[in-house]
């Protein structure tokens, strides 16, 4: 049975080495180029065998890797959406500060894309399912729903409406891929201004 040191702070400071060089490196070279010899070199270590003694399998290093790439999202998204004082606002901030994450972390953003578009895990379900997945609306469809009880908001589907907020927003990465000036200021503007207009009485 393999044993991890995983508690340590040299250890955790390796597994976050390696699952800093995935990431880095699926954004360079894309999902199916991103071997563990590639991501070995990437972080400096001499051997595979260091991924291999942190980490069990590939599955677990891409999940990991996402895993990072979200949680610093939703970091940065909690602290700027919770300091607003009304559902209007909180709304705004939770565009134009998604917007501006996706804007300052493209390599991450490439990365999760990569990852979206081409990992199934062993045994599991396909990144993709996460797309059907309700749950990740819930968060926009509380403000929503808030903002329509306070008589702020107007009267819609508020799934609907959480639906169309979030996809228009999930495709943004895509868009960059794209179109890599385009002006994410004007297009943060744009849907703040969109929604608002779609939100209000």
């Amino acid at each position: 049975m393999q044993v991890r040191r995983e508690d340590s702070v040299t250890g955790s400071a390796r597994r976050a080495q390696i699952v800093a060089a995935t990431i880095a490196t699926i954004s360079e070279l894309g999902y199916r180029q991103a071997s563990f010899s590639r991501i070995a070199e990437r972080a400096g270590l001499s051997s595979t065998r260091l991924i291999s003694y942190h980490f069990d399998s590939k599955d677990e290093l891409i999940g990991k890797a996402i895993a990072t790439i979200y949680n610093e999202l939703a970091a940065f998204m909690t602290a700027r959406v919770s300091a607003a004082t009304t559902p209007g606002a909180a709304l705004e901030t939770y565009i134009r500060s998604l917007v501006e994450h996706i804007a300052g972390h493209r390599a991450e953003m490439r990365a999760a894309t990569e990852i979206f578009l081409n990992f199934r895990p062993e045994g599991g379900s396909a990144a993709q399912d996460a797309a059907t997945d309700l749950s990740a609306l819930a968060h926009v469809e509380r403000l929503l729903v808030l903002g329509q009880a306070s008589g702020e908001f107007c009267a819609f589907n508020t799934r609907v409406m959480a639906m169309a907020i979030q996809r228009a927003l999930d495709g943004l990465p895509f868009l960059l891929e794209a179109d890599p000036d385009a002006d994410l200021a004007e297009y943060a503007g744009e849907l703040a201004g969109l929604f608002a207009r779609a939100t209000r009485p």
